[in-house]
């Protein structure tokens, strides 16, 4: 129940995190909720990557206590397990002994869940803020209570007089510089995407099904030892392309359609996220053509744009300039409509919607900031559209991008991404 992460790096994020908190503070991270679905069910186990990152531990009922300035030097770390039984391990599986984890995380001192709130009451006294962890992602929309909600509410009753402070944004900064062996797993990450994506335009042909091409692409990850990235995939063909978040994946992919394919794989921990967009019939009309490039021309910009020193709303701003050429130039928009558009409604906005990108990692849209510059260390999605439901036609195209000193490093270089390319492969005898 813990990941491929290595115990040299665990060890160091841990003692970056560390030397962020104040004087006598006392940080304390949850492992997530396994959610119930229906009757006895529970959904899929989703890990805290917090937890991930300085652990490697993906299991339930996990806690980390970090407190630097604690007086006894063997409490500077400790870790609480969820205590396992043969009973637990009959039906669920093996869970981490005390052994094993510390074998994993190099962490010394190792108590069972329920010892807590024992353990906390006796450091308590000799912390002056206790820093606490919540999902404070801009994108993301909590409406559930989780692990971390209660665990908030629960703290703050027993210890009201604490100061408290907030760990998510020590955090996002620490994680948002990826570490070279996290790089090397995103870098495996794309090369499977790359194979599945490879796989896919061998097999794909009108009349197949949007979930066969599904199925294709799970066989490729589970028969490699991968898996899906943490987002269900996107495989529209035809109008079902300009849908943003399209997941019904249930449509016959007929002649003459495109199909705008948004998947990426997963190894160990990290992910990639990739999106392509091929002919069902193995070529592209002179007016598929014309939109597809003009997408890949806006992508090859952004792309390039990618340095330290970068603000987010700069490189927004300027990629939606490049895409309001291209609609100008694909006759989407007049320069009529340039003029008179508002600052609030800009002409183009029908036809790209969206950000240009996104940080990536542990998480799919993973934590960073969105006013600080961008820093070398950064990876990054690049992913421009322009969707014409009228004529149903969605180009999206997206690799994801390492920010270096010496100028932005494309992971996914070496997945088809040219018109030429993609009906190359596609094609048949």
């Amino acid at each position: 129940m813990y990941t491929a992460l290595p115990i040299e790096l665990v060890v160091a994020n841990r003692a970056r995190l560390s030397a962020s908190l104040p004087h006598r503070g006392l940080a304390i991270i949850n492992a997530n909720d396994i959610l119930p679905s229906n009757a006895d069910g529970t959904l899929p186990y989703k890990p805290n990557t917090d937890m991930i990152w300085l652990t490697g531990i993906a299991q339930e009922e996990t806690i980390l206590l970090l407190f630097a300035n604690a007086p006894d030097p063997a409490d500077k770390e400790i870790l609480f397990l969820r205590e396992t039984s043969e009973l637990i391990a009959k039906w669920d599986g093996d869970r981490l002994s005390k052994d094993q984890a510390k074998a994993a995380t190099g962490i010394q001192r190792i108590y069972w869940s329920h010892q807590f709130w024992d353990v906390l009451r006796r450091l308590a006294p000799d912390a002056q803020t206790l820093l606490l962890n919540s999902n404070e992602h801009k994108r993301a929309d909590v409406l559930v209570e989780t692990r971390d909600a209660r665990f908030i509410k629960e703290c703050q009753a027993r210890y009201p007089l604490h100061t408290y402070g907030r760990l998510a944004p020590l955090l996002s900064n620490l994680r948002s510089i990826k570490h070279p062996h996290e790089l090397a797993q995103m870098q495996q990450a794309a090369d499977l995407t790359k194979d599945a994506f490879l796989r896919v335009l061998k097999f794909l042909k009108p009349g197949v099904n949007e979930r066969e091409v599904e199925a294709e692409i799970a066989h490729e990850f589970i028969r490699k030892m991968g898996s899906y990235a943490d987002y269900k995939p996107i495989l529209g063909s035809g109008k079902n392309a300009t849908i943003l978040h399209y997941h019904d994946n249930n449509q016959v992919c007929k002649d003459g359609e495109l199909i705008l394919m948004d998947f990426g794989a997963a190894w160990g921990g990290y992910n990639a996220d990739m999106t392509r967009v091929a002919p069902v019939n193995g070529k592209f009309s002179a007016r598929q053509k014309q939109v597809y490039n003009a997408v890949l021309r806006v992508m090859k910009e952004a792309t390039a744009m990618l340095h330290p020193g970068l603000l987010w709303k700069d490189w927004q701003a300027a990629t939606e300039k490049a895409i309001e050429r291209e609609c100008l130039a694909l006759g989407l928009i007049t320069q009529h409509d340039i003029n008179a558009q508002s600052a609030e409604a800009p002409a183009f906005k029908k036809y790209f919607m969206h950000g240009v990108g996104h940080f990536l990692g542990l998480s799919v849209h993973d934590v960073g900031s969105f006013t600080e510059p961008f820093s070398a260390g950064m990876v990054l999605t690049v992913e421009p559209g322009i969707y014409i439901e009228e004529e149903g036609i969605g180009i999206r195209l997206e690799n994801n991008i390492l920010i270096t000193e010496s100028g932005p490093q494309d992971l996914m270089a070496h997945i088809p991404l040219e018109v030429k390319e993609i009906e190359a492969l596609m094609a048949r005898l």
